[in-house]
């Protein structure tokens, strides 16, 4: 039996053949694909005769072609079978047609199977090869791969192909953050996700879904079922995702089928669709979940459909709870997931739903109250599923190395977790290198968590305890109201030549009334307005002039301007109210646990005297900020200190320069 690292390195030297046609990021097209195609190929050689006469015998029946899928994945013992009578030993015996022989193999597969290669869209890959001249050479190298279950036992396979699908994804580093998650991500993720169902895992014969909406390669449902396994060797564990990227539908849904995952039984528990428009899951719920979304995805091409369901079902649809703006639908990855949460009712064995999902920082603050983020993180508070966020390190993630956050959110916490909100600083807790075993960077990560750092966030979350890393906050405490604060409009009166020829191009019917007002408040500035306007109007009054509305407001835009040595100006009837001054609005965020009233005295009054709050807009908004809750003030260092410090690196150049000239 060969050992994994050198099964990996022979597939790897393969890989090596495609050079020049193929540059390395491309190397997975054809890699990805024929390794699987091969293991089918083993995997269903000892059952291979048995298939291909119950095929012969068929032949000629009118049975369809699902039921014969049926019959004959029952003679192969799989989950799928090839009808072809070729196989890879038997491709080798026409050299000069072997592109057509092997579409005619890939053909021969039952529709599951033979679906994974379209979605692989590996014709075009063929073809390529033959142009090529190597395809021949590539199928014959992997002959040479024995990668029968017998000899490479399927969680060994599971393990080759993790790591095939993480090495071309670091080739490809500029995209692999779209659909692939570092493994140390994944187990940190896991373990929160199961961190307190362990007598609930361990009861014999528990079986649990999860779901992963945007599932790329199937990365987090591997890892999720080696971890339950290795925890509660019993429980099982039936995993399901959907994913929009052919390639990336096709390597998850290859791999299950590789590793023999638990599945409902119908063998398509990875889909291929748009999670925002297709949902393959509709009507379903699920125990768990866990996705790392997209960082900034835009849904300007789901937008009709979205928006339709939001305004047509609100909240008996998946995104009741609001729309976040269309550079980023991470927001709506959430919404969906807490759609299909599983209700909390033990006496019928349903037990709710947890939840982890990896943000950047976006969805923490972006979007201020009323806006769609902030109604949906109101959502979600308020109904008492957040149950903690953890910072992460920087440069953890192949494609970028933005700040990220993983949330955990459940319909499930425990006693006391209830109404509260726990957050983790975890963002100094790594390593150096993308991974354990390698020291170097890929791509943008340049960090990675240790089972140490891994173990000692697991256990800052689990004490649930203050600490300088991990901070406890009521649920209100991230809720604010937004207060409109208003200062009052302050007009100066004057009329000059200027302004009232001005006035009269556009009203030259009111000449008589100019020249009256001109005459009876002359051309010296007031800063009442509203004496002013009183006068006005006494005039106009006595001279039986009735001006329209238009006309009024057009006189007060042309003779007045803003002074704030003026007067504030009085609503129109009111001797009380003020008329408020939009250029000096202001808006003020007032914690949800304060007074309004007593706030708004204590901290804006004193600040601006003349400030009063309009409440008629007061809105509800809830924010995260995260750096708030953790920041530590750090003084700058002595002047004297820095001045000894330049002092000596001149000392240090004068040297250098001496040494350069003598």
């Amino acid at each position: 039996m060969a050992s994994h690292p050198e099964l990996e390195e022979f597939i790897w030297k393969i890989a090596d053949i495609l050079r020049g046609p193929y540059r390395p990021p491309q190397y997975e097209r054809v890699m990805l694909p024929m390794t699987v195609l091969r293991r089918f190929d083993c995997v269903l050689a000892p059952t291979k005769s048995k298939v291909l006469a119950e095929c012969e015998k068929r032949k000629g029946s009118k049975v369809s072609d699902e039921a014969l899928d049926s019959v004959l994945n029952k003679a192969a013992g799989q989950r799928f079978h090839n009808r072809s009578p070729l196989t890879f030993e038997k491709l080798k015996g026409d050299p000069d047609h072997i592109d057509k022989h092997l579409v005619s193999y890939i053909n021969g597969f039952s529709a599951n199977a033979r679906r994974i290669f379209e979605y692989f869209e590996f014709a075009a890959e063929i073809e390529k090869m033959r142009e090529s001249n190597f395809l021949y050479l590539v199928v014959s190298k992997f002959c040479d791969i024995d990668l029968h279950p017998d000899r490479v036992p399927n969680e060994q396979m599971g393990m080759i192909f993790e790591n095939l699908i993480r090495r071309f994804n670091e080739l490809a580093n500029e995209t692999a953050g779209d659909h692939f998650t570092p493994r140390d991500v994944i187990r940190l993720m896991v373990n929160l996700l199961f961190i307190n169902d362990d007598k609930l895992l361990a009861t014999p014969g528990t079986i649990r879904k999860l779901l992963d909406p945007a599932c790329g390669t199937g990365g987090m449902l591997a890892e999720a079922q080696n971890s339950l396994s290795e925890l509660h060797a019993k429980a099982r564990l039936f995993v399901y995702g959907q994913d929009y990227n052919k390639r990336a539908f096709a390597t998850a849904a290859s791999d299950m089928l590789i590793k023999q995952v638990d599945h409902n039984g119908s063998g398509d528990n990875i889909r291929f669709g748009d999670t925002f428009t297709d949902d393959q899951f509709d009507g379903e719920t699920f125990d768990y979940f866990l996705t790392n979304p997209p960082f900034g995805v835009d849904w300007k091409k789901q937008q009709k459909e979205i928006e339709q369901e939001y305004e047509k079902r609100g909240f008996d649809g998946r995104f009741g709870a609001g729309l976040p703006r269309i550079n980023d639908g991470a927001l709506l990855f959430l919404q969906h997931m807490i759609d299909k949460f599983e209700p909390v009712l033990p006496d019928k064995q349903k037990h709710g739903s947890r939840l982890a999902i990896v943000f950047s920082g976006s969805p923490l603050f972006t979007g201020g109250a009323g806006s769609g983020e902030s109604d949906i993180r109101k959502w979600i508070i308020e109904n008492d599923w957040l149950e903690a966020i953890i910072a992460l390190p920087e440069q953890m993630f192949y494609n970028t190395g933005i700040g990220t956050y993983i949330w955990i959110v459940t319909n499930r916490k425990e006693n006391r977790r209830k109404g509260k909100i726990q957050l983790v600083d975890a963002r100094d807790l790594w390593a150096p290198g993308g991974s354990e075993d390698s020291r170097r960077s890929l791509g943008d990560k340049r960090r990675h968590l240790t089972e140490e750092n891994i173990a000692g966030i697991v256990k800052f979350y689990g004490r649930f305890a203050e600490a300088d890393k991990s901070k406890t906050f009521d649920n209100p405490d991230f809720g604010y109201t937004r207060v409109t604060v208003e200062r009052p409009l302050r007009l100066r009166y004057q009329m000059t030549t200027e302004n009232k020829a001005r006035f009269l191009d556009a009203c030259p019917h009111m000449l008589d009334d100019v020249q009256a007002i001109d005459k009876a408040l002359g051309r010296e500035p007031q800063r009442d307005w509203n004496t002013a306007l009183e006068r006005i109007l006494d005039l106009l009054h006595e001279r039986r002039s009735s001006w329209k509305k238009p006309e009024r407001n057009l006189f007060r835009n042309v003779f007045t301007q803003k002074d704030p040595e003026a007067a504030p100006v009085h609503k129109e009837g009111s001797e009380r109210d003020f008329e408020p001054d939009p250029d000096l609005r202001d808006f003020e965020n007032v914690p949800l646990k304060e007074d309004i009233d007593a706030y708004f005295k204590r901290e804006v009054v004193p600040h601006v005297p003349d400030a009063w709050m309009y409440r008629t807009k007061d809105k509800v908004g809830y924010e995260i900020n995260f750096n708030r809750h953790f920041y530590n003030y750090t003084p700058p260092r002595p002047l004297e200190e820095i001045d000894s410090e330049l002092k000596k690196a001149e000392d240090e150049i004068m040297l250098l320069l001496r040494g350069v000239t003598s």
